[in-house]
C-alpha cells in the first residue's frame, strides 16, 4: 500500500507507485499540501521502494500547484530517480 504523510513540514511518500495508485497519491499529496502555510516543504522519498517516472510527474504536478517553484524540494531521492531528474536537466528539484 501506498500512503502520503505530512509531518515534521515534510510530505513522505511511503511505498510503490504505479499506474493503478499514481492518481490517488497525486490527490492525497494535494490536499496535504493545500493544508500548509509554512513553505517550502520536502518531500521526502526515503520510504519509497521504487523511484520512477511516475514519481517525478506527480512532483511536477504538486510542484505547479504549490506558491512558487521554490516551495518544494525532494529529498532522501533513490539513485535510479536521480539519473532521471538529471538527464531530465530538473537537478535544482533537488534538496542540497
Amino acid at each position: 500500500m501506498t500512503a502520503v504523510e505530512f509531518k515534521n513540514n515534510q510530505l513522505y511518500l511511503n511505498g510503490q507507485v504505479d499506474f493503478d495508485n499514481a492518481q490517488q497519491i497525486y490527490q492525497q499529496g494535494l490536499v496535504q499540501l493545500k493544508q500548509q502555510q509554512s513553505w517550502p516543504i520536502q518531500v521526502n522519498l526515503s520510504n519509497l521502494k521504487h523511484g520512477n517516472t511516475l514519481v517525478l510527474a506527480i512532483f511536477i504536478q504538486w510542484l505547479r500547484a504549490s506558491p512558487s517553484m521554490q516551495s518544494l524540494k525532494l529529498t532522501a531521492v533513490p539513485e535510479k530517480m536521480r539519473g532521471i531528474i538529471r538527464a531530465s536537466n530538473l537537478q535544482q528539484l533537488l534538496e542540497a
